[in-house]
């Protein structure tokens, strides 16, 4: 980056403080969006009903957290804002003198094709997908993208019929329709969340499906999306989540809350794994497995991961971060979850060991060095660079001391 005449620019690191954290001085009751995928790229739409929040200081205008977005048009109660009515720079859309509570209408186009990033939504060997943890939603369309502003959601998408065998986003499908020559789709999520659980997939991709009845009798569809090439090795994983679904019930009197539970695996995640809200997206290392060519030890994380990500629909997206500075109250306690759910279903001593080697082996030296943090950082400079494992496992650990203090109630 260079400045007119040519001469170097050293971005500024900017440093957020967990000291500085204050509430959000909107909230967003709900969120619609309308995605419509074309060659090249991609149109959204999205409608807020967002309101001021009564907690926070009034403020005289709206920012917004936005990258890499190219407007289109912007309204506030279907009334078109003017270019003096707002300001944009490279991250965030300032809007002055909004009222008490409104509807913010805003297009924006995006190029998934071209998202080298891998936040937000891309398209990889003629798939999209998304990834919006941490910080990912912003490049998708202009919103308050931080943890403590929670939504309810409506996703339509829309594309050419016959583009996509596979059309998914959060929560549940109200409707599958095509007209006009175009294929839509439209979910909607009944619990609020935060932006960054936000999913949407369209590839083309066969199914396995199952079922599992709750404790109190509920019927929730079971589907794992993955390749075709890949639709043999899925059964092992479907039986590991039904273990997770059944195990969360006994052990925590954690019962599914949608309709469905969807879990799609593809090569072009960049991820492991990420928990969003009723569609868990993974990469296929975490979920293929098959006798013929896994071993013990593979079927083993298998188990643990699929099962982790369900753990969080209730310790991460029903019950989430206010900031990312607790990042680890959802993530320590997730691993602890899982880490007890596999003692259960396998040998209690193994996994115990098993953790205590990762701890000592790995997250000892994390802390002996110049990465060394606490499961609680008082700042950071980029939020993706703490997703470690004293986040993680040493965060666990300390979740494991708690609960042998205070007991398993």
């Amino acid at each position: 980056m260079s400045d007119i005449s040519g001469t170097p620019i050293t971005p500024v690191a900017t440093v957020t403080r967990l000291a500085d954290y204050r509430v959000p001085e909107f909230l967003i009751e709900k969120t619609h969006l309308t995605f419509e995928l074309h060659e090249g790229y991609t149109d959204v739409s999205s409608r807020l009903t967002i309101t001021r929040n009564p907690q926070s200081v009034k403020a005289d205008r709206l920012i917004l957290h936005g990258e890499q977005l190219e407007l289109l048009s912007l309204a506030i109660d279907e009334q078109l804002l003017d270019d003096e009515d707002y300001q944009i720079t490279p991250h965030n859309l300032t809007i002055r003198d909004v009222p008490e509570q409104f509807v913010l209408h805003c297009k924006t186009r995006i190029y998934p094709e071209k998202n080298t990033a891998l936040e937000g939504l891309y398209c990889s060997s003629g798939m999209y997908c998304t990834q919006c943890e941490a910080e990912g939603f912003r490049k998708i369309t202009y919103y308050l993208d931080r943890p403590d502003v929670m939504s309810e959601f409506e996703t339509v998408i829309v594309a050419r019929e016959g583009a996509f065998s596979t059309m998914l986003s959060n929560g549940n499908c109200l409707s599958d329709t095509v007209r006009d020559g175009k294929r839509i789709v439209h979910w909607h999520d009944p619990f609020k969340k935060p932006s960054y659980l936000f999913a949407l997939v369209a590839g083309n991709l066969v199914c396995l499906e199952d079922s599992f009845t709750t404790q109190f009798g509920r019927q929730v569809l079971l589907q794992i999306y993955t390749e075709a090439k890949d639709g043999d090795k899925c059964h092992f994983a479907m039986q590991s989540l039904k273990k997770a679904m059944r195990w969360d019930e006994q052990i925590y009197g954690r019962e599914y809350d949608l309709d469905r539970f969807m879990i799609v695996a593809v090569d072009d995640f960049n991820m492991g794994a990420m928990e969003n809200k009723g569609l868990n997206i993974f990469n296929t290392s975490c979920v293929l497995a098959h006798p013929a060519s896994t071993t013990d030890a593979a079927f083993q994380r298998v188990e643990r991961v699929i099962a982790h990500e369900y753990f969080h629909n209730w310790s991460g997206n029903r019950v989430t971060c206010r900031d990312w500075f607790q990042l680890s109250l959802k993530e320590g306690l997730t691993v602890y979850r899982d880490s007890e759910f596999s003692a259960d279903m396998n040998s209690r001593a193994v996994k115990r060991i098993e953790d205590v080697s990762l701890i000592r082996g790995v997250q000892f030296v994390e802390d002996a060095g110049p990465m060394a943090h606490p499961v609680r950082p008082d700042s950071y400079m980029e939020i993706s660079n703490f997703y470690t494992v004293t986040i993680y496992e040493k965060g666990a650990e300390v979740v494991r001391m708690l609960a042998n203090i205070l007991g398993p109630e």
